[in-house]
């Protein structure tokens, strides 16, 4: 989520807006995972909000950030409440398009991704390993507790290629810092995210696994 503490310009409106999207978008498919298991409208809400500000909330923690941004600004409660009410009086008509949630968790995966990669370039430079440790934290983050609190093995250890589109994202938006303006550089990086993971489900792209 964007930083409010940064005097960094690398965050210009259209980060901000891509932020409260990417929050929309992890927060639709907490929602759908909760109705799926038959959640009441609160439980659909509670997972809704997890899984839409958790992994910015730990990152935030992690790096000593209090209060967090997901608690401090309630632009982003407002938008996860508001998006788990409507999937669940929506969902009567969704519910025949069930890979709905995985595309909204795909976008979620691919802007969080950037969000917190740029999170980490505003506070400590140049510096690839907390930028990947950032933004993959701050894309699973969410999505890990959603699988856990509906007592499922989260998606991320054993779907399509999951950390690893987020590590492709923050990858090419680190090289590409070097060439363009930092915003361009997000964009780009996040629709390299959501991408490879949209992609990676279409395809059944998934990485070697132990032979039992």
């Amino acid at each position: 989520m964007s930083d409010p503490y940064s005097t960094v310009s690398v965050y210009p409106l259209v980060i901000q807006l891509l932020d409260f999207f990417g929050t929309m978008a992890f927060a639709a498919s907490g929602s759908f995972k909760a109705i799926e298991k038959k959640s009441d409208i609160v439980g659909v809400i509670i997972l809704s909000i997890i899984t839409g500000l958790a992994g910015g909330i730990i990152r935030d923690v992690i790096f000593g950030r209090t209060p967090p941004i997901g608690i401090l600004n309630p632009v982003y409660l407002l938008i996860a409440i508001s998006t788990g009410v409507t999937i669940f009086f929506l969902y009567p008509k969704l519910k025949k398009h069930w890979n709905l949630f995985l595309k909204f968790d795909a976008i979620g995966l691919g802007v969080f991704t950037i969000i917190g990669a740029t999170s980490a370039y505003t506070l400590f430079g140049f510096n690839f390993l907390i930028i990947a440790f950032s933004g993959i934290l701050t894309a699973i983050g969410g999505g890990i507790l959603r699988d856990v609190f509906v007592n499922e093995i989260p998606i991320v250890f054993v779907k399509e290629l999951y950390v690893t589109a987020s590590f492709m994202g923050i990858t090419v938006f680190y090289l590409l810092l070097i060439l363009i303006d930092p915003t361009i550089a997000a964009i780009i990086g996040a629709l390299s995210s959501t991408s490879t993971r949209l992609l990676a489900i279409k395809y059944g792209w998934n990485l070697p696994r132990s032979r039992n």
